[in-house]
């Protein structure tokens, strides 16, 4: 099994990854900003957590040997979300996230796992596959997908396996409280008879966080496919059905005030997951098992 340094670990992504490679017996190095808060999950005990806030990073340093010399790392560290639109993604972010990683891969890291966005496919409409042209429309995505751009121009310079994984919609327990499920949950704990939302018309490609943490210790923990990986079910469903099904399967009930926030201008009406690399890594993880 790997030793897999996680960064962002008391992310809402970060929290269920590592559950997830703790439960496929990694030996697990975490590391966050925040030590309170991830002295409050299960997994505390079971993981070497060394805190690291990155707006101290400091380029003397050596991170590899400060995090005890991953085999793999998962890089799910990154401030600011869910603000899609501010200018800090790629003034403050990019940089130090590049710096930071830089770092790593010079003093000896070989084998990185990063998340993306499905945002750095830009307005496209429809079917997304990771062969199409990037064209991010919104500083957020402008920032994954150059630091994407630095660190294969890095790998030609020092090798590394680099895996991109592209995720799409997500939703679970411990989601930020401005989700749309967390404000639906919130609503309905509320007792409140009405929820606003959307025309709920836009179609999306959602997963449980879950599953999407599980695809991601797949992803990292392997190395027959790399490049840019999409994370996604490859099954369009509007938002508004998303919401629908939900509360059916929940056995719950409020009205939904359609159309009372306009669509967001930042992202395409329509566009879903292509899964086959996805499936491919999948179905070699199945084999081997």
């Amino acid at each position: 099994m790997a030793k897999v340094l996680v960064t962002g670990a008391t992310g809402f992504i970060g929290n269920y990854v590592v559950q997830q490679l703790l439960y496929n017996n990694h030996q697990v190095i975490a590391t966050s900003s925040n030590e309170e808060k991830a002295k409050t999950f299960d997994w505390f005990g079971h993981v070497a957590f060394i805190p690291l806030n990155l707006e101290n990073f400091d380029n003397s340093v050596d991170y590899f040997q400060f995090f005890n010399s991953p085999d793999v790392i998962i890089h799910l560290a990154w401030q600011g979300l869910p603000n899609y639109t501010s200018l800090f993604h790629f003034e403050n972010n990019l940089p130090r996230d590049y710096a930071f990683l830089k770092n790593l891969i010079t003093h000896g890291a070989k084998d990185i796992t990063i998340t993306g966005t499905c945002f750095e496919y830009g307005m496209k409409q429809g079917l997304l596959t990771e062969d199409m042209l990037s064209a991010p429309a919104n500083p957020y995505a402008l920032a994954k997908d150059t630091l994407r751009k630095f660190l294969l121009e890095l790998q030609k310079k020092q090798p590394f396996n680099l895996k991109w994984i592209r995720l799409f919609y997500m939703y679970g327990k411990g989601q930020n409280e401005n989700s749309l499920f967390s404000q639906l949950d919130r609503a309905l704990a509320n007792g409140e008879t009405v929820f606003n939302m959307s025309g709920g018309e836009q179609v999306r490609d959602y997963l449980p966080v879950t599953k999407v943490a599980e695809n991601i210790t797949i992803i990292a923990t392997q190395n027959n496919v790399q490049g840019i990986i999409n994370c996604c079910s490859n099954m369009p469903i509007t938002v508004k059905k998303l919401i629908q099904d939900y509360l059916k399967n929940s056995n719950q009930q409020i009205s939904l005030n359609l159309g009372f926030y306009p669509y967001a201008d930042y992202e395409p009406m329509a566009f879903w997951g292509d899964d086959t690399k996805l499936k491919i890594i999948l179905n070699n993880e199945q084999c081997v098992n």
